[in-house]
């Protein structure tokens, strides 16, 4: 049966698929927290089991990886699909509608933590994997399976995992199902992910507060001190001053300039969905800063009083947390290195903490199975995606680029204003079943691509 009839097979089994995902969904697995996360990988592998899928629950130095395979020796292309069953926490709780962990339908959207990040994703695979072998008995290619439980809290134990499980984790493109749709409604694929050096810098003054008016002019307040420095790095039109910061940044290629040239861009549109009404920018200069340059964020910053009234004091300590995107082929390491040169140069005893980091990754735009790819899902959504080389923010993506050393690629299918991370979190019915029928068509895609192999 051709894939063309896909629709007609699905729907008798919607109601069935959606239990499924609610199940999944009812599983708490917050990684920040430990909370439900060995409860949940269990309940995935079993899941997977029923699914005709050999699983096993792997250890990590963190928590556990649940890795499955559908293993032929005739087929000679293997596709890893990667994604993650842990959730953020979903706190703050009077600003649910629904019960966070009790998946509810409104308005043709399932509200649930995780729903759209990234369980409602994940699941959306594993059904489709299901769903073909339904439909054709057997898979055309190989496919492996890596969902983790670690990425809302950076994937700490993930590259460590990748290197030790090299041989069992060989493939030939790593697929993931992340993240949102273009704020357009076009389906977007994305080749890579910016890296992100996450950091801590704190100034100290006396050993405890002292009045602002008994010791003012004679105690330094260690506020002034971090504002000081943080000026010595960065000037007012958002470049960043410290030695050595720009170095090893990769220039877009020419099929990656004609990517991002291509992209649509409404200020007025994205401006009112983010929540800033006066975003004045060009789409060029839009998607060149969101996804070929780095940025130099302050998340945060901590000081002395700031509740209700006044208290006159000059702080003991001050307190900033700063998060800095990178871009192909920069280096955290080196980055955070040149970060504390510079603080140690203007400042030495503002002290520097490293709270993690992530490298940066970007698949050539250019590589046959790209275009394997975009065609596939041309064809299961009946439109030309969107190609863009580089999501804004961070995934693991350098796992599966640097250790593993294969192309990857990034086809999110929850909707541009899924919520997550936030209260309300949700996933548009038609997305998730959208899904379904998308991996269906990238897998078909890939066994017709074999055979020119």
């Amino acid at each position: 049966m051709h894939l063309d009839k896909i629709q007609e097979i699905l729907l008798p089994k919607k109601d069935e698929y959606l239990q499924q995902l609610f199940a999944f969904l009812r599983q708490k697995s917050i990684s920040t927290q430990n909370i439900g996360i060995a409860e949940c990988a269990e309940f995935l592998k079993n899941m997977m089991e029923g699914f005709g899928i050999s699983a096993q629950v792997l250890k990590t130095e963190g928590h556990p990886v649940v890795y499955g395979e559908i293993m032929k020796e005739e087929n000679h292309f293997t596709l890893l699909l990667y994604g993650h069953y842990d959730v953020q926490p979903p706190e703050p709780l009077d600003e649910w509608l629904s019960p966070p962990f009790e998946p509810t339908i409104r308005d043709g959207r399932i509200y649930c933590r995780g729903a759209g990040d990234n369980k409602g994703q994940l699941m959306a695979q594993l059904l489709a994997v299901k769903t073909y072998l339904e439909i054709f008995k057997n898979l055309p290619i190989n496919i492996k399976f890596v969902f983790e439980g670690e990425e809302e809290n950076g994937s700490p134990h993930l590259a460590l995992f990748v290197k030790e499980n090299k041989e069992l984790l060989k493939a030939d493109l790593v697929y993931t199902a992340d993240g949102s749709s273009h704020y357009s409604g076009r389906q977007l694929i994305l080749l890579g992910a910016r890296g992100s050096l996450d950091l801590e810098l704190t100034a100290y003054g006396a050993d405890r507060d002292n009045h602002s008016g008994n010791t003012g002019n004679i105690l330094p307040n260690p506020a002034w001190r971090l504002i000081d420095l943080l000026q010595t790095m960065r000037n007012k039109d958002g470049q960043v001053l410290i030695d050595g910061f720009y170095d090893n940044i990769r220039p877009p290629s020419k099929r990656e300039k004609e990517l991002l040239q291509s992209l649509p861009f409404n200020s007025e549109d994205i401006g009112r969905k983010i929540g800033y009404p006066h975003l004045q920018m060009d789409g060029e200069t839009y998607y060149r800063k969101l996804t070929m340059e780095p940025t130099f964020n302050i998340n945060g910053l901590q000081s002395g009083y700031t509740g209700e009234g006044m208290k006159t004091i000059i702080p003991a300590s001050a307190t900033v947390k700063m998060d800095v995107r990178l871009v192909v082929d920069q280096d955290p390491k080196d980055i955070y290195e040149k970060i504390c040169r510079h603080v140690q140069k203007h400042d030495p005893a503002i002290e520097v903490k490293c709270l993690g980091s992530m490298d940066p990754s970007r698949t050539p735009a250019d590589l046959k199975i790209v275009e394997v790819i975009v065609n596939a899902v041309e064809n299961a959504f009946q439109e030309q995606p969107l190609i863009q080389p580089s999501l804004g923010s961070s995934l693991p993506d350098y796992v599966w680029t640097k250790i593993l050393g294969v192309p990857s690629i990034i086809v999110p299918y929850a909707n541009f204003d899924q919520a997550n991370h936030a209260p309300n979190e949700n996933l548009e019915i038609d997305h998730f079943f959208n899904g379904i029928i998308c991996t269906c068509h990238v897998i078909y895609a890939l066994g017709e691509y074999t055979k020119s192999l």
